[in-house]
C-alpha cells in the first residue's frame, strides 16, 4: 500500500467514524474524542483503539458493531478490529470544539 492509499483509507475511516453516534448523545464518536488511535496495515487491516464516556456504557456493543460494519464497507479495507481501552480515561476536554458547541458547553 502506498502512503497515498494509506492516507485515503485513514481519511475514509475518519469520515465513517463521524457517522457513528451514541444514541444517547447527538454527537459522533470521533468528535466526542472517543477514538484514540487508528492504525492501517499494508494489507488494509484497520485497528481502532477507542474508549467510552463511561466504563459501564450500555451502548458499547452497539457502537463497536456500528463502527466495524461501517469501516469494513470502505473499499480497500480487509478487516476491522475495534479495541476498547480506558487509558487515558476519557473526559470532556477530549471533545472537539464542534461537539462542545453542539452539546451547549461553549
Amino acid at each position: 500500500m502506498t502512503p497515498q492509499q494509506r492516507l485515503h483509507l485513514e481519511e475514509e475511516t475518519v469520515r465513517m467514524l463521524k457517522t457513528v453516534f451514541d444514541p444517547e448523545i447527538p454527537v459522533d464518536v470521533y468528535s466526542l474524542g472517543l477514538i484514540y488511535k487508528i492504525d492501517i496495515s499494508d494489507e488494509g487491516n484497520v485497528a481502532i483503539d477507542m474508549t467510552l464516556t463511561a466504563p459501564n456504557c450500555p451502548m458499547g456493543d452497539f457502537l463497536f458493531e456500528d463502527i466495524r460494519q461501517k469501516v469494513e464497507s470502505i473499499e480497500g479495507v480487509k478487516s476491522v478490529n475495534v479495541q476498547l481501552v480506558f487509558e487515558p480515561e476519557w473526559d470532556q476536554s477530549m471533545m472537539s470544539e464542534e461537539a462542545k458547541l453542539e452539546l451547549g458547553m461553549l
